[in-house]
């Protein structure tokens, strides 16, 4: 009998090292790929996820797990959609999360796609995610380890990704990945992770705009809800909702930016009782299941990755858009993140915030 044939996206790091490694052992035929990913002109091999370094690890562990391995070069894909998708989110006054877009376009798309020309039957990620398959539906539950959770940036995935989707690490926690990797004798055991948006390779974003986007940076007002201008601001993409230090005015009391209005290029700031909001609306809405629910429902929804779920009413509209009133308000949904439905451990879907 054959085996099945599995590609893991490996980036050099422990999560997907560990990945191989478990689906090695439990009898798949791996082969490991490797996205070459757009580095900044004159910054080459600077991106984090595929710095020269973070290749050479995943091709040792790949010798040392003695599986094919092989490079792809998605440098255009991924300047074309995921940066540019980064920069017109700014430009419109929004904090985007490219990352959810790397995950449908470039690794479960471009790298699927690949994976599946190889003729492979799966594709495995080193996510902390869980994934549970029966009559034909695939549903994402939330990682063992919720420290490590990444179902909030996955909740972009449609059935027809989902179906060939391993996700092996979701079922431990962080600590025993590593000690895993060790048992394998795994060069990447003592990895650091990296949770910064690869291609600043540990920058500032705002130098990245700068030089890459500078006419998005046009000075305005900074105004309060009132109406009162307070000062000038550097350009709205050097801010972020409830941001206090560094707004350049004058107060008796400290203030905060409440929200960014790109229509006249205006920052709106005000005391922290202003802060939060108790609805949204969000856009691009992704149903795990692929179908969407009839009536409204009760969810626990995330508004940015590392925030507290709040309890919250979600009503699917139309146009792939969803209404979410919170029971309380949230202080930190932002225009351009995403705002994820959970219920217990499912995740229900998920869609971009607008404000």
């Amino acid at each position: 009998m054959s085996k099945q044939k599995v590609v893991v996206a490996m980036s050099g790091g422990v999560d997907s090292s560990v990945a191989a490694a478990l689906l090695k052992e439990q009898g798949y035929e791996v082969t490991g790929m490797m996205l070459r990913l757009w580095s900044e002109p004159g910054k080459e091999n600077s991106n984090r996820c595929c710095t020269p370094d973070s290749m050479a690890q995943a091709r040792r562990v790949a010798g040392i797990l003695d599986i094919p391995f092989y490079v792809i070069d998605a440098k255009d894909v991924f300047r074309e959609t995921v940066v540019q998708y980064f920069l017109d989110g700014y430009a419109r006054g929004e904090t985007p999360n490219p990352c959810l877009l790397c995950n449908r376009q470039i690794r479960w798309t471009f790298l699927l796609n690949h994976a599946l020309a190889l003729g492979a039957e799966f594709m495995a990620t080193g996510h902390y995610v869980r994934i549970k398959k029966e009559a034909g539906n695939a549903q994402l539950l939330k990682a063992v380890d919720p420290a490590k959770d990444q179902s909030y940036v996955l909740h972009v995935l449609k059935q027809d990704q989902l179906k060939y989707a391993l996700f092996p690490v979701g079922d431990y926690p962080k600590p025993e990945i590593r000690a895993i990797a060790e048992k394998f004798g795994l060069p990447t055991a003592t990895r650091k992770d990296s949770q910064d948006l690869c291609f600043l390779a540990g920058e500032d974003y705002r130098n990245f705009l700068q030089r890459n986007a500078a006419e998005i940076l046009k000075p305005g007002k900074i105004v309060t809800r009132e109406g009162e201008t307070l000062g000038q601001h550097t350009g709205l993409a050097n801010y972020t909702i409830g941001q206090r230090k560094g707004l350049g005015v004058q107060s008796a009391v400290p203030l905060f930016v409440l929200s960014k209005r790109a229509e006249d290029n205006t920052l709106v700031v005000g005391i922290q009782e202003e802060l939060g909001i108790s609805e949204l609306l969000a856009r691009d809405v992704n149903w795990q299941s692929g179908v969407v629910p009839s009536a409204p429902f009760r969810a626990e929804v995330k508004t940015r990755y590392t925030a507290k779920a709040a309890s919250a009413w979600v009503w699917p509209l139309d146009e792939n858009q969803a209404s979410v009133k919170f029971d309380a308000p949230v202080r930190d949904a932002t225009a351009g993140q995403a705002a994820v439905f959970y219920q217990d451990e499912i995740l229900i879907g998920g869609g971009v915030i607008q404000i």
